[in-house]
């Protein structure tokens, strides 16, 4: 069995021993069911029926010790030793995190990515492998999309021959803007890759199905900050300073409001602050206050439009007031727009994998995900993977409570190797 041990995050000691695999609770694991069952190739239906427990196992074991973004040495270490261990030769990315590992030859190169951090949130599940590590849980599922492309990759190890070449890309960061994509891509991570295909858990759709969508399904996603100025005064002289809290008031609903007049409605821009501050004492103008909020967009020219725009508005809200302000616009990531051809090379896959009744559109959604920024260099494609069992309550992610139907590891596993050979044919 391959363990990590307990050590503070961001040790990397690996420890071996031959036994079963067990569960972090120390039970020994079962297989779940495999949903695709003997839809082949033969390879891969051996490679399944003898390490589905495996699978389950390592999902858990992640689960149990998850690392926050860049810290992710342990995870890493997890993968590159598996890797290792079937003969792979991964290249861990500069910064200790994250790494690449191409399995097959030859010119053409088709990449499958999978993101490895956690999220800072406690976990609530209840589960007996839940986090070892206070304030920190996989609440997004990247436990899974790790395995899931682990799992794919140790699968086609074990073909006698493939098509082609596949670069599994474990990316490190997905949760910090402007993201870990970013960090591949400066490692060369994407260098003579055809295109590229990635997963997200989708608690929304049941196990066993897919979502797929042609053109934009995330949106791009910034973050705003805004500290205001003022001489400060006396509540009963406002007309004697300039009254910040007032002009805090004009940006917070005047600066959405704004928006939704300059900007194309049907692109699904849209501004909500989650932070603001001023101020003690309600008889005194305070000198300082501060703004966060997040502006998103599911349109690619809008988003590259927005910094300059948004800059606009807020001289002209504040203008009047008196105010002083420091605005800083951080761009996140943008869109993931997929491309037709490798949605339908991607549907190709699932139908493969899975049948037709897997097949399940989706939404646009208005969260982010870095995954865009490799669509800015390659075409490719991005789906939404269900985990949710269909009887139990949806748990929504990023959420404390967010757990996931096992048997989706299996199904991803048989998506994103059908997928790449699809891709390679």
């Amino acid at each position: 069995m391959t363990v990590l041990d307990s050590r503070p995050t961001g040790s990397s000691t690996v420890k071996t021993s031959p036994e079963m695999l067990v569960d972090p609770t120390g039970v020994s694991m079962s297989p779940v069911d495999d949903l695709g069952e003997g839809r082949g190739p033969a390879w891969l239906d051996d490679w399944l029926k003898a390490h589905a427990a495996d699978v389950v196992a390592w999902r858990r074991h992640i689960h149990a010790h998850p690392e926050l973004s860049r810290r992710e040495y342990n995870t890493t270490e997890l993968v590159a030793k598996l890797l290792r261990e079937v003969g792979l030769k991964p290249r861990i990315l500069p910064g200790g995190t994250g790494l690449i590992c191409d399995i097959g030859h030859g010119p053409r190169c088709v990449a499958l990515r999978a993101d490895m951090d956690a999220l800072p949130l406690h976990e609530n599940t209840g589960l007996p492998f839940g986090s070892t590590v206070d304030g920190v849980s996989h609440a997004c599922g990247h436990d899974a999309h790790t395995t899931v492309l682990l799992g794919t990759a140790l699968a086609l190890a074990s073909a006698t021959e493939l098509p082609g070449r596949i670069r599994l890309v474990f990316q490190p960061a997905e949760e910090v803007m402007p993201g870990g994509a970013l960090d591949v891509l400066a490692a060369g991570g994407l260098d003579g890759v055809e295109r590229i295909f990635g997963l997200h858990c989708d608690p929304r759709l049941q196990v066993g199905r897919i979502g797929t969508r042609i053109g934009a399904i995330t949106s791009a996603s910034d973050l705003l900050e805004l500290r205001l100025s003022s001489p400060g005064g006396h509540t009963s002289r406002p007309h004697l300073t300039a009254d910040l809290v007032h002009a805090l008031g004009t940006v917070i609903t005047g600066l959405p409001t704004m928006l939704s007049r300059r900007v194309d409605p049907r692109s699904g821009t849209v501004l909500v602050w989650g932070a603001v501050h001023a101020g003690e004492a309600p008889n005194a103008v305070p000198q300082d206050g501060l703004v966060r909020g997040t502006l998103r967009t599911g349109d690619r020219d809008i988003w590259a439009e927005l910094e300059p725009l948004v800059k606009d508005l807020v001289t002209g809200l504040l203008a009047p007031t008196g105010v002083g302000f420091d605005l800083h616009h951080r761009r996140g990531v943008p869109p993931v727009v997929n491309e037709r051809e490798s949605t339908q090379i991607l549907r190709a896959g699932i139908e493969a994998a899975l049948g037709d009744d897997a097949l399940a559109g989706t939404e646009q959604s208005s969260g982010g995900e870095d995954f865009g920024w490799y669509l800015e260099h390659v075409p490719g494609s991005f789906a939404r993977l269900g985990v949710w069992n269909g009887q139990e309550k949806q748990r929504d992610l990023h959420q404390p409570t967010f757990d996931l139907d096992e048997r989706a590891l299996l199904v991803g596993v048989r998506v994103m190797v059908h997928t790449a050979l699809a891709a390679l044919a």
